[in-house]
């Protein structure tokens, strides 16, 4: 006994109380998205680099502020 349906029903897709959805419209919708999550990953990824490189120059040594260490004599008259 074969398990697989002699006759395709002629509305294939999501059927739903209301309404039925195609497979066409839910291939694009599912299509859709996942070109919109890889362009936000390479965004995202891209976004993270450019915050790293700009993270690493706040620790860079020549835009640190000179600090006026007192002397020794200072010290001992004190």
């Amino acid at each position: 006994m074969s398990l697989v349906t002699q006759h395709p029903s002629p509305n294939p897709g999501l059927n739903l109380i209301l309404f039925s959805i195609p497979q066409s419209c839910l291939l694009q919708i599912a299509t859709a998205s996942m070109l919109l999550l890889l362009v936000a990953d390479k965004a995202t990824g891209q976004a993270l680099a450019t915050l790293g490189t700009a993270s690493e120059e706040v620790f860079r040594g020549d835009r640190l502020p000179i600090l006026n260490f007192p002397d020794q004599q200072e010290l001992n008259q004190s």
